[in-house]
């Protein structure tokens, strides 16, 4: 049998790609998505709108146009059908705020020869108004198309009270709440959190049943009496150790038989995949001071608290992107 021909293909497609990535970002962050949902522009009548060099832009609208997120007719461009879907800002669907985010990160993985050198992270841990604002609306974009199949798969018969720790605007809170009629929910995050949570559990209609507590639950009491805590993406930043302390907060908080779940990017025992989380691990890496990667809790590196009355339980796959 013939050995297959080795070609530097593969590897020159994935050192290329960012430029694809690129353009994407360049295209949230000016946002020339939002005004051609009104109609067609030429890149000169766009450039005036956005502010931008007309021959720069043109050559922006044409790349994305070779991406098929726009159509080109003579010298006018119009959306495509997933450009208008997500990337015009009053689309329900929207996810620019996401893209914008994973914009911010950019810097941050150009420098990840050094962070492998020396253990430290690249990026600045301070984050501006606006920094603040993509991360949680980007948060709420992905947990949006994800938490209502989480809310109908996961069974919460009886269950009155749930604690959403680290919740940020609250999307699974209130997700879990329409789903569930009997069911009220705390949404525990920093106080900066607040006007980003509250405007969601507002536009959802669920204000007397989605509450916001501000507070640091690295340092402060949790309240008690809850049937189910739910953890979303708060423990790939964390350590082993403070992973032990904050689940064992959590369980402190839960009455007697309640349930706590753990929502995370998972490798598998051998920690050589899935490609997702090992990729995150890395962003991670870049982010944080003493984050790891999250493994299976049937590994020999399990995070789970000890004396606290927590079992492991079942894991489930759920999708990471939307849609």
């Amino acid at each position: 049998m013939n050995e297959p021909i080795l070609t530097p293909g593969p590897l020159l497609e994935i050192s290329g790609s960012y430029w694809k990535t690129c353009a994407l970002h360049a295209g949230a962050m000016l946002d020339v998505f939002t005004p051609l949902d009104s109609g067609p522009r030429t890149s000169e009548e766009l450039a005036q709108e956005i502010h931008c060099d007309n021959r720069a832009l043109a050559m922006l609208l044409n790349a994305l146009a070779s991406m098929e997120l726009l159509v080109k007719s003579g010298e006018h461009f119009t959306l495509s059908a997933l450009a208008r879907t997500f990337l015009v800002k009053n689309s329900p669907r929207y996810m620019g705020y996401i893209i914008r985010h994973h914009h911010r990160l950019m810097a941050s993985w150009s420098m990840l020869p050094q962070s492998v050198c020396t253990g430290k992270p690249a990026r600045e841990q301070r984050r501006s108004d606006e920094d603040r604002e993509d991360f949680l609306l980007g948060m709420f974009n992905l947990a949006s198309g994800i938490a209502p199949g989480v809310a109908k798969k996961l069974d919460f018969t009886g269950r009155q009270r749930l604690l959403d720790l680290g919740g940020g605007p609250g999307t699974y809170a209130i997700h879990f709440c329409l789903e569930n009629p009997q069911l009220t929910a705390t949404v525990f995050d920093l106080a900066g959190t607040r006007s980003f949570a509250e405007a969601t559990i507002s536009r959802f209609g669920v204000e007397s049943r989605v509450e916001f507590l501000a507070g640091d639950y690295h340092q402060d009491p949790l309240p008690g009496g809850y049937d189910v805590a739910w953890l979303s993406h708060i423990l790939h930043a964390e350590g082993p150790e403070s992973c032990r302390n904050i689940l064992a907060k959590a369980a402190r908080a839960l009455k007697p038989g309640g349930l706590l779940f753990i929502h995370e990017f998972i490798l598998n025992d051998t920690m050589d995949g899935p490609e997702f989380p090992a990729l995150f691990s890395l962003n991670m890496l870049l982010g944080t001071q003493k984050a790891n990667p999250t493994p299976r809790p049937s590994s020999g590196t399990c995070w789970l608290p000890q004396g606290h009355g927590i079992s492991a339980g079942s894991t489930s796959q759920v999708r990471m992107i939307p849609g």
